[in-house]
């Protein structure tokens, strides 16, 4: 439940207030007597509760009349009209066996490219909310992880989602995923549209070769940022030993870079080379950067009211402490 006037419900801390110097004032006495002793009768009589539910029903009015000023109701969406500032993109996620290889360090501890990548990414998104992003995961396929969306909750639940075993096969297929972005974003009328590549490998798989991907994206005018991610030459890669021990195998590691400077150069975007941590969120750093463009977007969102419902609740107890008061529980004047 929301309020339409949130700062009206400061009002209910001066029924406190009122009641407790109310009581200190007492109400003016009923009768006047020349002397106490016309009461020596009385002493055994015990104080009658009835002004005391009188009360309790007008302050119970009170709160909830305030309660209705402040405009309760239900939101079952946000409604509001913005315009979002930023560039249409989409991340292509490397999924391929090779990402498995633990060459990076974060918080302390060794972690896998997957790992390193997602973390620096979720930073990225963080850092531009009003962009509109969407995710393509590959490894021996591409696929779309998440459309083009503003919700970026949305798009992180479904980037956290994501691990070395979502994609079957351990190959690469880097024109597959280029191909699978690019058809996100042809349609879009924006002023700039980027795809950020990362991949640790070279394009082994898939039908499309990498640059006829690149030359589709320069001739949509979509820009093409390519991160090759982790060492080159050899990487430790986690494996397990005959006694079920985590132990680490060296690997050697083929990063296609030649591919990738060439697809950033014909679509005019920059090829980054991330082999430590800080590299790496320096390359988002500077991607952050981009050029901004404005879309108009909407969002719908429905209110119940619900004052109504508390002004009748507040006219009943009013209603319910004038009749008491004047019937059954009537008080002498």
């Amino acid at each position: 439940m929301t309020f339409g006037h949130p700062y009206l419900l400061l009002l209910l801390l001066l029924l406190p207030l009122a009641a407790w110097l109310k009581g200190r004032r007492g109400r003016p006495a009923a009768f006047i007597y020349s002397s106490v002793q016309l009461l020596r009768g009385m002493q055994g009589l015990t104080k009658s509760r009835a002004g005391r539910l009188l009360l309790m029903l007008r302050w119970l009015a009170l709160a909830l009349l305030l309660l209705a000023l402040a405009q309760p109701r239900l939101t079952q969406f946000d409604t509001t009209r913005v315009t979002a500032s930023g560039i249409d993109m989409v991340v292509a996620f490397d999924l391929s066996g090779s990402m498995a290889a633990e060459d990076f360090e974060l918080r302390g501890q060794r972690v896998n490219r997957v790992e390193m990548a997602r973390a620096v990414l979720e930073k990225f998104i963080a850092r531009r909310p009003n962009d509109r992003i969407g995710l393509v995961a590959f490894g021996t396929q591409a696929f779309l992880a998440s459309p083009i969306t503003l919700d970026h909750d949305f798009l992180l639940r479904n980037l956290e989602r994501l691990d070395l075993n979502t994609i079957e096969g351990s190959q690469t297929a880097i024109g597959a995923a280029l191909t699978t972005a690019l058809n996100q974003l042809r349609d879009l009328k924006s002023k700039s549209k980027i795809i950020i590549l990362m991949t640790d490998g070279q394009n082994n798989a898939g039908k499309i070769p990498p640059l006829t991907a690149a030359e589709a994206a320069r001739a949509l005018g979509v820009k093409v940022y390519t991160i090759g991610v982790g060492t080159q030459g050899q990487a430790p890669m986690p494996t397990t030993d005959f006694f079920g021990r985590r132990v680490y195998q060296m690997v050697p590691v083929d990063i296609d870079e030649a591919t990738l400077r060439q697809i950033a150069e014909l679509t005019d975007g920059t090829y980054y080379r991330a082999d430590n941590a800080a590299k790496f969120a320096a390359i988002y750093a500077e991607i952050d950067k981009l050029e901004k463009t404005e879309a108009d977007v909407k969002k719908f969102a429905r209110h119940t009211e619900l004052f109504p419902w508390f002004i009748v609740a507040g006219l009943v107890a009013l209603g319910a402490e004038l009749a008491l008061g004047q019937t059954v529980l009537r008080r002498l004047p």
